[in-house]
């Protein structure tokens, strides 16, 4: 049975590596991008090409003014698809603020949460009324909620926020029989914080070394894992924080 997912943040990164592994598993996306149209139509060409539906829909997860727009785009193309509902909303958009609890703006505060936080609550609830029953949520989190960095205290309480409204979310929606569950990814090779982990050996080696694999991710071991949480036989995981990290910190 094909499925619908909505992945927020997907012309890139994670976000990216997970709207193509939907496909992969014979599921149907609606992806969004803030900035970077080409590269959103670039992965939803890419979806097309494994034989699956995809559109790129523009979303600035921080401007709750835009989500009820936003709901009546995702209304519109579900009916051209010949449906009503969709299965699986995946909260992945975001970004990274790397800075002291002395050096943090209200500002940067403010976006990390009204992104991570109020953006997650309030684009859940406005598209709660599309979700099937029998749907799954799943919101990204991140390694830094079980371990500490100097320079990413409120990032990281942004996260640890999301980790206790997935769980009130699974109590709430459980009714629906709506699964909501967190990833929790450790240190990848994206462009979060501008490539730091990436195109920075001395990042890239001093994780690998503290991960029991002895390397960092990759956006190839996030989404895969996404999509198997999303699959019918994970139906009875819910309300859980799983860490996608090769044994980082442990």
């Amino acid at each position: 049975m094909t499925t619908i997912s909505i992945v927020t943040g997907a012309n890139r990164g994670l976000g990216r590596n997970t709207a193509i592994s939907i496909a992969r598993h014979g599921g149907d996306v609606i992806l969004t991008y803030r900035n970077g149209a080409d590269q959103a139509r670039e992965v939803a060409a890419e979806i097309e090409a494994l034989g699956r539906r995809a559109v790129a829909i523009q979303l600035d997860v921080a401007d709750i003014r835009a989500f009820a727009g936003f709901a009546d785009k995702v209304r519109a193309t579900l009916q051209s698809w010949g449906h009503d509902t969709f299965d699986h909303l995946v909260n992945n958009a975001g970004h990274g603020e790397m800075a002291g609890i002395t050096e943090t703006s209200e500002a940067q505060f403010d976006l990390l949460f009204n992104v991570h936080v109020k953006g997650v609550f309030f684009l859940t609830k406005t598209l709660f009324p599309l979700l099937a029953d029998g749907g799954r949520i799943v919101n990204f989190s991140s390694g830094l909620t079980r371990v500490s960095y100097p320079g990413f205290s409120a990032y990281s309480a942004a996260k640890g926020a999301v980790e206790i409204l997935t769980i009130y979310m699974a109590k709430e929606f459980g009714s629906r029989g709506i699964t909501a569950n967190t990833i929790a990814p450790g240190a990848i090779e994206t462009d979060f914080l501008g490539g730091a982990v990436r195109d920075t050996p001395a990042y890239n080696e001093a994780f690998a070394a503290i991960t029991a694999l002895g390397r960092v991710g990759l956006p190839e071991d996030i989404g895969p894992a996404v999509a198997s949480l999303l699959g019918p036989d994970n139906r009875w995981i819910t309300a859980q924080r799983i860490e996608v990290s090769g044994g980082q910190n442990i």
